[in-house]
């Protein structure tokens, strides 16, 4: 058997020479001076080596671990050289396939059949929430508290519903990941329950009493918000589409001649393209929007990347400055629409609802083209905004006075 000295003083010869120990572990000693460890062992009837590391980085001590380790493999019918192999094979995968890297396979994979809004909504959630926690993690080794704890950060800032919707992405991303070998388990399914119990609630929205104000409040612009943001508020309220739909209109889908925006299906939640007929005052706004952005593809371009379109946090922000932080929000222009316009102006449910471009709830709704209510719709969009001019300037409703401006 060696000891540490013969190891340690081991001279380099001419030729390469091996000192052995026990069991089969030798040391190579180059004519460099460099010193290998190596294991002779026998597998089904054929002499194997294999390498054991490097001297001294591999003590005389961990080499005779290793040794021992390997013979207990061949004893248990495994080839230590194989089992090595797919060790380093493993750790590179694990290198490769983080979590991150997965998930973006599987949001590429997926995306193609979702609506254009909801895979950027996705992506944006997991890059905001969870991949800064564990988006460089190997997706094999991460374990239902690493998971709870990533969740349990947005939990705590109040963004409940956020929180369940990370939860539910990455137990789809494994669901995906699975199948594909890339995980043997999922986290996420271990941890129902484990947040705050939480009751969905409606999009915070004024009613019509207080309209008065929050125009005032826009108009006076005390919140300092750029023109376009405040266009971008305005242009909400009047034809009250959806926050996503609003930020990413593009100039191609607005007819001023035809005084119409026709989203296409690909940006609707319904995935059925959508006619917005355009009020005046909206038309007005557009003008405006066109003299500040025109050069830009987009009719809300970012601020300060134009390239891009608007936030989508920028109107919450907007009316947040107004005062109406936890009072209103984008999508509570679409709640005060649709009860205003049905008790203010006499609308028909299914013509605001058409408006809205709500999915259609029986076959009899779904029968209706989307074009058939356009008439009746161009006319109630342009009494809406009459509507909202009257409130703005004299604070009261008189249905008859902003009817005959239409």
């Amino acid at each position: 058997m060696l000891t540490n000295a013969e190891v340690h003083n081991a001279k380099p010869k001419i030729k390469m020479y091996r000192m052995f120990d026990k069991g089969g572990l030798y040391l190579e000693v180059m004519p460099n001076g460099s010193k290998y460890w190596r294991q002779k062992y026998m597998f089904n009837g054929k002499d194997r080596r294999l390498a054991m590391g490097v001297y001294p980085e591999v003590t005389l001590a961990e080499a005779r671990a290793k040794r021992d380790a390997a013979r207990k493999l061949v004893a248990d019918g495994t080839d230590p050289a194989f089992a090595k192999k797919e060790d380093k094979r493993q750790k590179i995968l694990r290198s490769v396939h983080t979590f991150e890297a997965v998930a973006r396979e599987w949001h590429k994979t997926h995306s193609v059949l979702w609506a254009g809004h909801y895979g950027v909504n996705v992506i944006r959630a997991l890059e905001r929430d969870i991949f800064p926690h564990m988006g460089d993690r190997p997706i094999a080794e991460i374990t239902p508290l690493e998971l709870l704890e990533a969740v349990k950060k947005v939990e705590k800032r109040g963004a409940h519903e956020i929180a369940r919707r990370c939860l539910r992405l990455c137990g789809q991303i494994y669901k995906y990941a699975i199948p594909n070998g890339l995980a043997e388990r999922n986290p996420a399914a271990d941890l129902s329950g484990a947040l705050v119990p939480y009751k969905k609630s409606h999009y915070a929205a004024i009613d019509a009493k207080e309209l008065p104000g929050f125009l005032r409040a826009l108009e006076s612009n005390d919140a300092r918000l750029y023109q376009q943001t405040r266009n971008a508020v305005k242009m909400l309220m009047l034809t009250f589409t959806r926050t996503t739909e609003l930020i990413e209109a593009t100039w191609d889908e607005i007819d001023f001649d035809e005084a119409v925006w026709e989203i296409p299906a690909e940006r609707m939640k319904m995935r059925k393209p959508h006619i917005v007929p355009l009020s005046r005052q909206v038309l007005e706004i557009l003008k405006e929007q066109k003299e500040m952005a025109g050069k830009w593809k987009w009719v809300f371009p970012s601020q300060v990347r134009p390239l891009k379109p608007m936030s989508n946090n920028t109107i919450l922000f907007a009316i947040g400055r107004l005062g109406y932080k936890g009072r209103m929000t984008g999508h509570g222009f679409r709640a005060l629409a649709m009860t205003t316009i049905k008790e203010k102006l006499g609308y028909r449910h299914e013509v605001v609802d058409r408006q809205l471009a709500h999915a259609h709830r029986s076959s009899v709704d779904a029968a209706y083209d989307r074009a058939q209510f356009l008439d009746e719709r161009r006319k109630m969009m342009q009494e809406w905004a009459n509507l909202v001019d009257a409130l703005a300037s004299e604070g009261k409703v008189i249905v008859g006075d902003f009817k005959r401006r239409a």
